[in-house]
């Protein structure tokens, strides 16, 4: 079974974003991926919300900025008339490349890149942000263009944000451009589902593995297990959202040599066994079914 579906957003070229509200929100639709950016805000509801690999609940409002082609969705509790939702589209190249290397706009650029683990926005800025959003979804023209773009600004300055999935899920490594971090991470993305020695890897780098600790450790603030760990939990979660194998077929395909470490491991980073998280899953695809 496969319950992540490609969205075709109503973004036509001639377009720079959209917005759409939904008053009455019935949270009827399934998981799903496209390759737009995606500002999403609900408010007057509560339920589970999924980006990527990250599962959780919210409360009244939720506020979060997804990146292309993450995979998400909501479920709420629609019994009130004032549930509400408004969702701003807008495509990758809204902005050139030359545009957001330009330093006034560093922030943005760099809040563009964290968003494919998706941002959660704190509580004061959603409260912040509830008018603003409310508002260009009654502009057009040139001045929503604008006030869209002062929105993005402002978002990627705010304080307390809060990444969602895990890097290794979206695939993506934000935290150096070390020639031999690369090297390190290709050799464990490609590899995470065979044992993985410190002592080889160490080696690819021409580094004693005490050297290679600390190296690793300081340019990406994880220790080396720590972060095969994470690339493990990563590939499983999409196991377990994608597939319908067994929880020890997954465990063994990401690299965990018994069940038992699969289970610690797995909770120890996402705060639920494996057959939980599962189960999680799948209430939120069948509600939008």
């Amino acid at each position: 079974m496969n319950t992540i579906e490609r969205e075709i957003t109503p973004l036509t070229d001639e377009d720079f974003f959209i917005v759409l509200n939904n008053f009455h929100a019935k949270f009827d639709f399934p998981v799903h991926y496209h390759p737009e950016y995606e500002l999403n805000f609900v408010f007057n509801s509560k339920g589970k919300r999924i980006v990527g690999d990250s599962i959780q609940e919210y409360d009244d409002m939720d506020m979060v900025l997804i990146g292309p082609n993450t995979p998400h969705a909501w479920t709420g509790n629609n019994d009130h008339d004032d549930v509400r939702v408004i969702t701003i589209q807008f495509q990758q190249d809204i902005l050139s490349e030359t545009t957001l290397n330009r330093k006034v706009m560093t922030p943005i650029r760099d809040m563009l890149f964290k968003s494919y683990r998706g941002i959660e926005f704190s509580k004061g800025i959603q409260n912040n942000f509830k008018s603003r959003l409310v508002e260009l979804s009654d502009k057009s023209g040139f001045d929503s263009l604008l006030e869209l773009l002062s929105i993005l600004y402002d978002l990627s300055i705010s304080r307390n944000q809060k990444l969602l999935s895990s890097s290794s899920y979206v695939n993506k490594y934000e935290s150096s451009k070390s020639r031999r971090i690369k090297k390190v991470t290709d050799y464990i993305y490609e590899n995470y589902h065979n044992q993985i020695k410190l002592k080889e890897v160490a080696e690819i780098v021409n580094m004693s593995d005490t050297a290679f600790s600390h190296f690793f450790k300081k340019r990406t603030h994880r220790s080396f297990s720590d972060f095969v760990n994470d690339v493990r939990v990563g590939n499983a979660t999409r196991l377990l959202i994608e597939s319908e194998r067994t929880m020890a077929e997954i465990g063994y395909e990401c690299g965990f040599n018994n069940l038992s470490n699969f289970n610690r491991i797995f909770k120890k980073k996402k705060g639920c066994t494996p057959s939980d998280f599962k189960k999680s899953q799948q209430m939120i695809s069948k509600h939008q079914v």
